[in-house]
C-alpha cells in the first residue's frame, strides 16, 4: 500500500517526465529499468530507493530535492503544504498549455530559445528585464 510520500514522489516523477516529453520506456532505458518499474514508481506502488532517485534526478535534469517540493513536515505525521494552485507557482505547470509550451521551447536550439525568452520578457511590461 502506497503512502503519501510515495504517491507524491510518483506524481513529481510523472510531471517532470511529461514536461520533458519522455515516454516511460525512454526514462526506463536511461536509468536501467523496465518501463513497468517506472509505472509502479509513478503510481506509488513501489518505493523509489535513494540510489534510484539520484539516477532519476540526473536523467530528468533536476535536483533530488525537486521530488520533495510541496511536502512539509518533520517528526510526526506528514503535513502537506497548501495546494499548488493556491501557492500560485507550481499549479500553472500542471496545465497542458504550459507543458506544450515547455516542450516546444526545449525542442528549439539554444540561440532561438534565448531569443524567444527575450521576446517573452519584453512582452511582459510589469517584469524587469
Amino acid at each position: 500500500m502506497a503512502n503519501d510520500i510515495d504517491l507524491h514522489l510518483g506524481k513529481r516523477l510523472r510531471r517532470r517526465r511529461r514536461l520533458l516529453g519522455l515516454t516511460q520506456q525512454q526514462l526506463a532505458a536511461a536509468v536501467g529499468v523496465r518501463f513497468q518499474q517506472i509505472q509502479k514508481y509513478e503510481c506509488g506502488a513501489n518505493r523509489i530507493s535513494a540510489a534510484r532517485l539520484w539516477q532519476l534526478s540526473e536523467a530528468l535534469e533536476v535536483p533530488v530535492s525537486y521530488f520533495y517540493d510541496g511536502l512539509s513536515g518533520g517528526p510526526g505525521p506528514m503535513r502537506r503544504e497548501a495546494p499548488p494552485e493556491s501557492r500560485g507557482g507550481d499549479g500553472m505547470l500542471a496545465r497542458k498549455e504550459t507543458q506544450d509550451l515547455i516542450q516546444a521551447y526545449y525542442q528549439l536550439d539554444e540561440r532561438p530559445r534565448r531569443r524567444l525568452l527575450d521576446l517573452a520578457k519584453s512582452l511582459n511590461t510589469d517584469a524587469p528585464l
